[in-house]
């Protein structure tokens, strides 16, 4: 992975293996209060996939959300994108946007990624598997189960065009207003040391 110029990062919702290029990133934080995310996991998972929902709509794509558990394939695929589960935007029925979600007693954690282009398979380069032809298998899997924005439009959307959907998408479909923000000098401190003692040392990363 080195080679390829990729490192790697430990979620904190665990999950199968993303690669995080060509595509935006998106991270919902909130007091265990917040009555948007208030209520069982899939309670507030659907919640915000109704403003995922309108966000990539907005964007021109025909798109539909899981709304039942689909069924793991019986190849073993270590790849994120390759199923679908509830609640996630499909389109064409090609899953669009990974998600997950965490929660601790101060909060809840929600992220995810929508693949804006490029080839979904490179993470297979990265992975290991027993041997060649299984990696080439689960490359086949992955495009497809799942797709980028350019691959279902047939044309590119810039980073900035997609960031101002999803902007809309939650404000509407959440009731929110957004303000862009910095970090305070001790929230910028508090993430340093974070990284030094935890989240940077291999320790972490490489917990199984």
């Amino acid at each position: 992975m080195r080679e390829r110029g990729w490192d790697v990062v430990r979620r904190l919702t665990g999950g199968r293996a993303i690669l995080h290029t060509d595509e935006l990133t998106y991270s919902v934080i909130a007091n265990s209060s917040e009555p948007r995310l208030n209520g069982s996991v899939l309670e507030s998972y659907n919640r915000l996939a109704q403003a995922l929902l309108a966000a990539v709509k907005s964007l021109g794509l025909a798109v539909e959300m899981t709304e039942h558990k689909q069924e793991i394939a019986k190849e073993t695929n270590p790849v994120c994108f390759e199923v679908p589960s509830t609640y996630e935007i499909t389109v064409n029925g090609k899953k669009l946007i990974g998600s997950a979600q965490a929660r601790r007693k101060a909060g809840v954690l929600q992220h995810g990624s929508l693949p804006l282009e490029g080839d979904l398979s490179r993470i297979c380069q990265a992975l290991s598997f027993s041997d060649e032809a299984s990696r080439l298998s689960a490359a086949g899997r992955l495009l497809l189960r799942a797709t980028t924005v350019a691959s279902a439009l047939g044309r590119r959307v810039d980073w900035q065009a997609a960031t101002q959907a999803f902007i809309k998408g939650f404000e509407s479909a959440l009731d929110l207003h957004l303000e862009p923000g910095e970090l305070t000098d001790a929230e910028s401190l508090r993430t340093d040391e974070l990284v030094k003692q935890k989240y940077g040392h291999p320790s972490w990363t490489q917990r199984m």
